[in-house]
C-alpha cells in the first residue's frame, strides 16, 4: 500500500529536522508529521532508504522506538553515532535512556 500524497515529504521534514543529540520515536514523528498511529509507516520510510525518491540523508540515528530500542541489527553503528552526540544509552547500548532525553 502506498502513503498516502505528501506523506514521504511531511515526514521527511521532521526527521531532517531533529537536533543533533536529541532523538524522536517513531510515534512521535508520525504525530508531529500530522500522521498519529503510522509509526509503523515511518519505520518502513526509513528501512526503505528514507527519503523515497528523493534520496534524502536522513539522520536516521535519532529515530527510536517507543522504549529507546535501538534499531535491531544496526545497534553498534546506532549507538556509536548517539554517543558522539551525547545521547546517554542504557548500560547494554541497546536503548536510549529515555528519562534523560
Amino acid at each position: 500500500m502506498a502513503p498516502p500524497p505528501g506523506f514521504i515529504e511531511v515526514v521527511t521534514g521532521v526527521i531532517a529536522a531533529i537536533p543533533s543529540g536529541e532523538v524522536m520515536t517513531y510515534g512521535e514523528i508520525a504525530l508531529e508529521a500530522g500522521y498519529p498511529g503510522a509509526a509503523r509507516a515511518v519505520g518502513h520510510l526509513l528501512a526503505g532508504g528514507g527519503g523515497g525518491e528523493n534520496g534524502a540523508e536522513l539522520p536516521w540515528w535519532r529515530v527510536v522506538n517507543a522504549s529507546g530500542r535501538l534499531v535491531p541489527g544496526h545497534e553498534r553503528t546506532h549507538a556509536r553515532l548517539l554517543t558522539a552526540e551525547g545521547v546517554q544509552l542504557n548500560a547494554a547500548r541497546t536503548r536510549v535512556r529515555m528519562a534523560a532525553r
